[in-house]
């Protein structure tokens, strides 16, 4: 019985967590174009909610509409922490390959 409860109070929990408003930022973005009318958006974003903010990178893909709107193809991003380790052993394995 207490693990029936246990079970449901986690559940109740991610269920809040799920539910809760996540507000984005975009602190500092630059875009590399490609091709004809494709981009990659490199960006410092911060997430927050009541709980609190973090702040990461974002590499997103994206594409350019015939009238010039940017649009992000789904699922085709990636988000990073912004510990400088990280970064600088990104970039050099970028340089290697």
């Amino acid at each position: 019985m207490e693990n029936e409860t246990n079970d449901r109070d986690n559940r109740d929990n991610r269920d809040d967590r799920r539910n809760q408003r996540v507000e984005f930022e975009t602190i500092k973005a630059e875009e590399i174009k490609f091709g004809r009318n494709s981009f990659v958006e490199i960006a410092r974003k911060k997430a927050k909610t009541d709980e609190g903010e973090n702040e990461f990178i974002s590499i997103s893909k994206g594409f350019f509409l015939p009238d010039g709107t940017k649009r992000f193809s789904r699922g085709k991003n990636v988000s990073l922490p912004v510990e400088d380790d990280v970064a600088l052993e990104l970039a050099k394995i970028l340089k290697s390959i």
